[in-house]
């Protein structure tokens, strides 16, 4: 089982917490586009995701890891490219929960040069399109217990990505 590990034990929104939270938000996303990009993401990606997780794809919902892995069926290959991200640690839990919003370009599919040449730059396979993908990662109850210091567990509790060009 795959989860992200993140370090942050302020409950508050201190300056110190928001920069953790910001590294979280690094650690976190590279590694979930790297299993995203990965030839095993049928296996990897679904493991940041639990059944009561909700993946909402261009409008169309998804439940759980179970509907991930229905996605990423029907998704050719990918190659994402991270231009920004933003983490924001939601105080009310120890850890909190971590909001975090990541804008890039992906491309799907082999590449301009790999895809028939009719394909357009407005079909999604071959061309770089930007998106903007919005996690809430929680704290994983299933995971051992830390101890103050350690690191925390996270999954996917919600997540919402859009294509914006």
């Amino acid at each position: 089982m795959t989860t992200a590990v993140i370090k942050l034990t302020a409950s508050d929104l201190s300056l110190s917490s928001i920069e953790i939270a910001t590294r979280a938000a690094e650690n976190f996303t590279r590694i979930y586009y790297t299993a995203y990009d990965s030839d095993n993401r049928l296996n990897d990606l679904p493991q940041f995701y639990r059944e009561s997780s909700s993946l909402v794809w261009n409008g169309k919902p998804f439940q759980g890891a179970t509907g991930v892995r229905e996605l990423l069926e029907k998704m050719p290959v990918t190659k994402h490219e991270i231009q920004s991200l933003d983490c924001h640690p939601i105080p009310g839990t120890s850890p909190p929960s971590l909001l975090v919003s990541v804008s890039g370009s992906v491309v799907h599919g082999q590449g301009p040069s790999g895809n028939p040449t009719h394909r357009t730059p407005r079909n999604p396979e071959g061309y770089p399109r930007v998106f903007s993908q919005t996690f809430m990662l929680v704290p994983d109850p299933t995971a051992p217990a830390t101890k103050p210091g350690e690191l925390a567990k996270y999954y996917v509790s919600a997540d919402a990505i859009r294509f914006v060009g």
